[in-house]
């Protein structure tokens, strides 16, 4: 009798295992056909054929498929497009919220619960019905991340655990709803802090201690992805408004919609459609379409040069030469009096002369147009520490591993 009911449950699990690979198999189909149709707007000149194939099958699938097999949850309600049922099911630290839920943590999404707007469409300031504060990021699906984006998004936010990475807390695929839900940030983002023009509300300047502390938090996120995540993790898009701040301005990185599986090295390297956010994307990613680990350091130099400065990556008003933050700053990184000249007048004086060479110089590395030469995330972490350090020892260490790449590429 035992064995016959061994039997029997062995049948239904190899009969679930044969739907759930139909499943999956019908799904890598869709998302072929989608890589075709994305594949004719993408700069394939002077490649061959195959080649791009493979190539753009590798970047879009690898990021996806990894959801399909880690939720039956996720798998249904995502990737068939069915509906959430009314009992929000969990997964991984997460919830999957149906439609009506989000209307009433929103007061059916009204505009004064407006926190911000942007390249994934617009969030709300939400209260779940245990009370939890939370962002409501609903999908803009005229925006550049769209379908894909989400469910990069959900994949990778699911997975990657990380006190330096904004949490999800659930999602909402319920029929053609795609909303995302996670940890609300008391402080917004560090866009509305250095250029105050971004955002009606008002915010005090940041001080020089807590640009660092930022600083820091940025880069242990980046090097989270790219170090201890396996396989890496290629952000795409970091940039000022990607980085959130709590209570107490602590930072994590947020919005993964475009971010890619990839590597930092030459053999690893992936080609996609430019679709970064202008200003902040590496000099191989916008000419060639080669998105590494170092384009991300690139963008993360950019937003270190805004902390510096208080200057936007664009700015069509400044005078000539000044449009343009990297290449009028590049210049001036090396020279202490310069730089002097550089940082933001908000600062008022609040760094030492030391301080200030010692992020110039991480700057000036990450910002190289040679991807060789910007260094690896953990090597600015390490940079960073005793920087931070020094605001209550007195006691900064120079970061000698940078001061070295400045002269010598990493083979």
């Amino acid at each position: 009798m035992l064995e016959g009911t061994n039997n029997s449950g062995n049948k239904r699990q190899l009969k679930r295992r044969r739907d759930t690979d139909t499943r999956d198999q019908k799904f890598e189909s869709c998302l072929s056909k989608q890589i075709k149709s994305t594949k004719n707007s993408a700069n394939t000149t002077g490649r061959n054929a195959a080649t791009q194939d493979r190539e753009l099958s590798k970047l879009n699938t690898t990021a996806a498929l990894s959801t399909a097999n880690s939720s039956p949850v996720m798998r249904s309600c995502l990737y068939r497009g069915n509906v959430c049922g009314e009992s929000p099911a969990k997964f991984r630290g997460g919830q999957v919220f149906n439609y009506k839920e989000l209307e009433v943590a929103t007061n059916m999404f009204s505009e004064r619960n407006v926190i911000d707007n942007g390249g994934f469409g617009k969030v709300y300031r939400g209260t779940l019905s245990d009370g939890t504060v939370a962002a409501i990021k609903v999908l803009n699906r005229g925006g550049k991340q769209g379908e894909r984006g989400f469910r990069a998004a959900v994949d990778l936010m699911s997975r990657l655990q990380c006190p330096y990475l904004v949490e999800l807390l659930g999602y909402c695929a319920d029929q053609n709803h795609r909303v995302l839900v996670v940890e609300f940030m008391a402080n917004g983002n560090l866009q509305h802090h250095l250029h105050p023009s971004s955002s009606p509300k008002k915010y005090q300047p940041l001080d020089w201690g807590t640009r660092l502390r930022i600083a820091l938090d940025c880069a242990r996120a980046l090097e989270f992805l790219h170090e201890e995540s396996v396989p890496p993790v290629i952000h795409g898009d970091f940039k000022c408004s990607n980085v959130l701040l709590g209570h107490n301005y602590r930072a994590k990185v947020s919005d993964f919609g475009l971010a890619k599986v990839g590597s930092d090295k030459i053999n690893g390297q992936i080609t996609a459609r430019v679709v970064g956010t202008t200003g902040y994307v590496a000099p191989e990613y916008a000419f060639k379409g080669k998105l590494t680990t170092k384009s991300d350091v690139y963008s993360y130099g950019v937003v270190l040069l805004e902390l510096l400065t208080g200057r936007v990556p664009i700015d069509v008003n400044r005078p000539p030469g000044e449009h343009v933050l990297v290449s009028w700053a590049l210049p001036r990184l090396t020279n202490s009096e310069k730089v002097a000249e550089m940082v933001d007048p908000a600062l008022q004086g609040q760094y030492s002369k030391k301080e200030l060479i010692q992020i110039a110089a991480i700057v000036a590395v990450c910002v190289q147009s040679e991807a060789d030469y910007r260094p690896l995330m953990t090597d600015v972490v390490q940079s960073l520490i005793p920087l931070v350090k020094s605001l209550t020892t007195s006691c900064p260490t120079t970061p000698s591993k940078l001061k070295h790449q400045i002269a010598t590429p990493r083979s």
